[in-house]
């Protein structure tokens, strides 16, 4: 079992998704990924994977959005380190994101999302 720390992935395109999982590994972390917002809260209310950071794209299909998503776990977690990603909706992030968060807009490089998750949870430690 490695001692990386685990960031929840939620992608519902799965090619993006293992490019995520591979970019998260190369940074030295370890992607849990789950391809809807209701699959995420039901990952993160379980506890087991014991995540420390939240990955989200925004537009998930039919469910819930990332925006959703990332209040929802605040309201468990406040101040849990969230990066979103998107292409298109960049421009509600200043009314829609949570606090402290991070946007990154797709097309992205893979070092990107290692940075960014890193420099929150550095923010946090």
């Amino acid at each position: 079992m490695s001692n990386a720390l685990r960031v929840l992935v939620v992608e519902d395109e799965a090619l993006i998704c293992s490019f995520i999982e591979d970019a998260l590994s190369d940074g030295g972390f370890e992607a849990c990924s789950v391809h809807s917002g209701e699959a995420a809260m039901s990952t993160f209310r379980d506890g087991r994977e014991q995540c420390r950071a939240l990955l989200t794209d925004v537009n998930l299909g039919d469910g819930i959005s990332g925006w959703e998503l990332a209040r929802q776990i605040r309201e468990i977690t406040p101040g849990f380190p969230v990066v979103y990603m998107t292409s298109a909706s960049a421009p509600d992030w200043k009314s829609q994101g949570v606090d402290g968060s991070l946007l990154i807009e797709k097309p992205f490089a893979p070092a990107q999302l290692a940075a960014a998750v890193s420099q929150l949870l550095d923010t946090r430690a």
